[in-house]
């Protein structure tokens, strides 16, 4: 079972990129990729990266991705932005130690974005780095206040650590931004279950249900939470797929 952390996909954060750019090939790359770099992934205004390198990104062809991108860095070593796409590109291949070197590389060029954080600090949240990701991860949620990925996965490295307030403050945040996230309220269960509010995890769960009949982790959920009221097993609680 994925832990938490994996909630939330790193491909949401690329998921527009197929279209955006394929419309860049079609029409005048440099402004409107300019534009879709700033807005999206870049808080430097002069910041961009190759089209053709982020299209294969965007179409999930890695292999060619990394490629294109090492070439961006090999012409032009200090735009942060290729590191950033680069280290995305080997983490979806399994490359670990490759993503966090491209990651660190891009915060030390001075990117700040929240999407570069988010997926840091989940990066740290796989590898059991939790106070490292509850740093960054907190950095994510300043630098992307109205984004639901920032709060969830901080609530969830927070449950992971058993700071049970602060995780439920945070995921109510996300679901105030966003409360369509089957996810994120089978959590707030769990941290509900795990502070003893046995009554309030039912209702998350049976609600879940109600609307998302096939969400087995909430179904899974309620079976465990009936085994431990009745004592027979320890509160172990599934949090996603």
């Amino acid at each position: 079972m994925s832990r938490p952390g994996l909630i939330v996909s790193k491909r949401r954060v690329f998921y527009w990129l197929a279209v955006v750019l394929i419309a860049v090939l079609l029409t005048a790359p440099g402004t409107l990729w300019a534009s879709a770099g700033t807005d999206k992934l870049s808080n430097n205004n002069d910041e961009v990266c190759d089209p053709i390198a982020d299209y294969f990104l965007g179409m999930e062809d890695y292999p060619e991705a990394i490629r294109r991108h090492r070439m961006v860095i090999n012409r032009n070593p200090d735009n942060a932005l290729a590191h950033y796409h680069l280290g995305f590109a080997y983490g979806m291949v399994g490359r670990h130690d490759q993503e966090l070197d491209q990651y660190r590389d891009a915060v030390d060029l001075g990117m700040s974005d929240w999407a570069l954080f988010l997926n840091l600090g989940l990066l740290y949240l796989e590898s059991e780095r939790l106070p490292e990701a509850t740093d960054v991860l907190r950095l994510a949620t300043l630098l992307g206040p109205d984004r639901p990925e920032t709060h969830l996965n901080l609530g969830l490295v927070y449950e992971r650590r058993r700071m049970l307030a602060p995780a439920e403050q945070e995921i109510l945040l996300s679901l105030r931004l966003d409360g369509d996230q089957p996810d994120a309220l089978n959590t707030l269960g769990v941290i509900y279950a795990e502070e003893g509010e046995y009554s309030r995890a039912r209702e998350e769960w049976t609600d879940l249900l109600r609307t998302r009949p096939a969400y087995e982790p909430a179904r899974a959920n309620l079976t465990i939470l009936d085994r431990a009221e009745r004592g027979r097993v320890s509160t172990s609680f599934a949090h996603t797929h």
